[in-house]
C-alpha cells in the first residue's frame, strides 16, 4: 500500500486545537490496524524550538535523539505511542538553512535558487523521506503520515509551506491524500456563527487546497442547521462537517470523532480497501477498547487528588503541557480526578508578602492544602527562593514532592541549607560567585552558544547499590496496575523500546538496574557535596554511566520525596504513565502501596 498523507491545517485563529485533532485522527487510523507517523510544520524562522520562550510558545519538547521540537510532537507521541525524531519537526527556518547550505556546496549547479521549485521541492522530499521512518515497535514503514501545519492558512510566512503541500497532493495522488481543515464556529448571543468558517474555507481554496473534512471547533455541539449551512456554503456533504465541541478531556476527542462516522470517511477518501493483516486489525481494536475503558474510568472517578504545581511560567499552562499530561495519565491510572493549582513560585517569597499580601497568603494557602507538590523544570533565578520554600514545606510536613530537573536542584539547595547547615548553598545558575555552589555548570556545555548546547536526549541512569529501599526503583521494576481489568502492558502498540532498541527499564542479572530517560539541562549537582548530604540522610540512588553525575535523589522515611535530573514527562503515555509521576500522584492520593503492589487504586462504580 502506498503511503497515505493526512494534512491538518487551521483557519480563523491559532491555538484552535489542530494538534489534538491531528493526534485523534491518528488514534482512529491506528484503531483499524494502520501504522501511523506524524510531522509538525511550523512557519517560523527558528531552526528548532530550543530557544523559544515558554511563555510565548509553550513548552519545548525533547525527543530521544535530543531534538528540541514543538510541543505538538509530544501530543503525537503520547496519543499514538510512537517515538519520533527531530526530522519530524519542520520549521521554515530549517528548510531555508538546508537549501542555502546546498546552494553553497554547489548542489544546484549555478541555477537561480528560488522558493518555487527549489524550496518547495525540498520540503516535499523531506516529508516523503521522514514518512518512511519506522516509529513504533513493528520497525516497519508507516502506512499513514499525519502532517500538521502550524499557524493559520493565509499567514504570509506560511505561503511557501502551503505551496509545497499543494504540490505534495499532486505528487502523491488524490487517492493518497486527505485534507482536514480546522475552523472556529463562535457562539454569539446563543447563535452559532458560520461566517468565519465560510471565509476560512474560501482562503484555503484560494491557495489551491480543497478540504475533504471540515472540523468545526465550538464551545457547544453543532446544531443540525449549522452543519447544513456550512456544508452548503462550503460545497461539501454534511457528513464531511465534523463537530468538535468542548469535552471534559482531550482524550475524549477520538471518541467524539469516531461517533460521527469519521472512520468510514477516512477509508473512503484514502482508499483504504486493503487493510493490514488480521493481527494488526485485532491489535488496533484492542487498543481502541483500552482507550475507551480508560476514558470511561476518568469520567466515573469521584475522588480528587489535589496537586500544587510550583513554577516560573504558570501564566501559560502550555509551558508545562507534558507535565500536566503526565499528571493526568497518572491520575487516570489511580482512578482519581486531577485538580491542579498553578502557583507562581514568586508568590511564595517574602518580598511578595510586602508588595502583594493577598497573593502571598493565597499562594501559601494553596500550597498548604495540597496533597502533593511538584516543582518542574525552568531556567533563571526568578522565583527560585519560592521553590526552595515549597520544597522545605514538603520535606518537613511529609507532603509528597516531585522535583523535575530544576526541581531536583532546588531540593538539593533546600536540604543543604536547612539540614546540612550550609547556609550559603546556591546554584551557579543563580549566583555565579557563590561560596557554596551545590549546583554547578556542566564542564562540557558551551557558555557562548545557547542553541542545542544542553545535555539533550535519551541518557542512561544506573540505580546504585544502596537503592533497594527506593519506592521509585520498585515502581520501575514492578509492572503498572491494570486498567479496568485489562493489563496496562496489553497495548499491542506499546513501544517500550527506545531509539537504540533498548528497553526503558533494563534489569541485568547481578547488575544494578538501568533506565533510559530524556534529559534537557546544563547544570548538575556538585559531586563535592554528595557525601555530606548522604551523611544527613539524602540518598542519590541513581547516577549516570560514569557514576559522577547525579540523576535521582530520594529521601528515606518520607511518603514520597523524589527528585530526578531527567524529564520523565517526555516518555509518559496515555496507556503507560511515567513511573516518577505515577508514584508521586499515588502517594498524594494515598494509594501508593496498592500501585506498588500492582493493583489499581480504589473502586469505580463497583468495578
Amino acid at each position: 500500500m502506498a503511503t497515505k498523507y493526512v494534512l491538518v491545517s487551521g483557519g480563523v485563529i491559532s491555538g484552535i486545537g489542530k494538534g489534538v485533532i491531528a493526534s485523534s485522527l491518528g488514534v482512529l487510523l491506528k484503531s483499524i490496524g494502520l501504522k501511523v507517523t506524524a510531522i509538525k510544520i511550523d512557519p517560523y524562522l527558528n531552526s528548532d524550538a530550543g530557544l523559544l520562550g515558554p511563555l510565548e510558545h509553550g513548552e519545548c519538547f525533547v525527543l530521544d535523539d535530543g531534538g528540541e521540537v514543538d510541543l505538538d510532537l509530544g501530543n503525537y507521541e503520547r496519543y499514538l505511542n510512537i517515538t519520533l525524531t527531530k526530522d519530524n519537526n519542520i520549521t521554515l527556518g530549517k528548510m531555508f538553512q538546508h537549501v542555502l547550505d546546498r546552494e553553497r556546496k554547489g548542489d544546484y549547479l549555478g541555477k537561480t535558487v528560488q522558493i518555487v521549485p527549489h524550496l518547495t521541492d525540498f520540503i516535499q522530499d523531506w516529508i516523503q523521506r521522514v514518512a518512511q521512518i519506522p516509529v513504533d515497535s513493528t520497525y516497519e514503514r508507516p502506512d499513514v503520515c499525519i502532517i500538521e501545519l502550524g499557524g493559520t492558512v493565509g499567514d504570509i510566512e506560511s505561503a511557501p509551506l502551503i505551496e509545497a503541500l499543494r504540490c505534495l497532493r499532486r505528487r502523491v495522488g488524490e487517492k493518497n491524500f486527505l485534507h482536514c481543515h480546522v475552523s472556529l464556529v463562535p457562539v454569539i448571543n446563543s447563535e452559532q456563527k458560520t461566517k468565519p468558517t465560510q471565509a476560512a474555507i474560501r482562503d484555503v481554496r484560494s491557495v489551491g487546497l480543497s478540504p475533504d473534512i471540515i472540523a468545526c471547533r465550538c464551545s457547544e455541539p453543532l446544531k443540525q442547521p449549522t452543519t447544513d449551512k456550512i456544508a452548503m456554503y462550503c460545497q461539501v456533504d454534511p457528513a464531511q462537517v465534523i463537530a468538535v465541541h468542548d469535552v471534559p478531556s482531550t482524550y475524549h476527542v477520538p471518541l467524539l470523532l469516531e461517533s460521527q462516522g469519521l472512520i468510514p470517511i477516512l477509508k473512503s477518501v484514502l482508499h483504504l480497501d486493503n487493510l493490514p493483516d488480521a493481527s494488526l486489525i485485532k491489535s488496533g481494536a484492542q487498543t481502541w477498547k483500552i482507550w475507551k475503558n480508560l476514558t470511561a474510568t476518568q469520567d466515573r472517578a469521584f475522588d480528587t487528588v489535589k496537586i500544587c504545581l510550583v513554577g516560573k511560567y504558570t501564566a501559560l499552562q502550555d509551558a508545562y503541557l507534558s507535565v500536566r499530561k503526565s499528571l493526568e495519565h497518572a491520575s487516570m491510572r489511580c482512578a482519581r480526578k486531577l485538580e491542579i493549582t498553578w502557583l507562581d513560585s514568586s508568590d511564595l517569597e517574602p518580598e511578595t508578602e510586602t508588595t502583594s499580601p493577598a497573593a502571598y497568603h493565597k499562594a501559601w494557602g494553596s500550597l498548604c492544602t495540597s496533597s502533593g507538590i511538584i516543582v518542574p523544570g525552568g531556567f533563571g533565578q526568578r522565583g527560585t527562593e519560592g521553590m526552595v520554600a515549597a520544597a522545605k514545606w514538603a520535606r518537613e510536613k511529609d507532603v509528597p514532592y516531585l522535583g523535575i530537573c530544576l526541581g531536583m536542584q532546588i531540593a538539593v539547595i533546600e536540604f543543604c541549607r536547612n539540614v546540612c547547615g550550609i547556609q550559603a548553598a546556591q546554584s551557579e545558575e543563580f549566583v555565579a560567585d557563590a561560596d557554596d555552589k551545590v549546583v554547578i555548570y556542566m564542564p562540557e556545555i558551551s557558555k557562548t552558544t545557547l542553541g542545542a548546547s544542553l545535555r539533550l536526549g535519551l541518557k542512561k541512569t544506573i540505580f546504585q547499590e544502596n537503592s533497594s529501599f527506593s519506592k521509585l526503583r520498585q515502581l520501575y521494576e514492578t509492572k503498572a496496575p491494570s486498567v479496568n481489568g485489562l493489563p496496562a502492558d496489553s497495548d499491542p502498540t506499546n513501544t517500550t523500546a527506545t531509539a537504540d532498541g533498548e528497553p526503558t527499564f533494563k534489569p541485568s542479572p547481578g547488575q544494578p538496574p538501568i533506565i533510559s530517560e530524556r534529559h534537557r539541562h546544563r547544570y548538575e549537582v556538585n559531586a563535592t557535596y554528595i557525601q555530606k548530604m548522604a551523611s544527613h540522610g539524602l540518598d542519590f540512588i541513581g547516577k549516570d554511566e560514569s557514576g559522577e553525575r547525579m540523576e535521582i535523589l530520594e529521601l528515606r522515611d518520607h511518603p514520597w520525596f523524589v527528585g530526578v535530573q531527567y524529564h520523565p514527562e517526555y516518555l509518559s503515555r496515555v496507556l503507560r504513565p511515567s513511573m516518577p509521576y505515577l508514584g508521586f500522584v499515588a502517594a498524594a492520593a494515598g494509594c501508593l502501596d496498592e500501585i506498588m503492589g500492582g493493583e489499581k487504586c480504589g473502586m469505580v462504580n463497583g468495578a
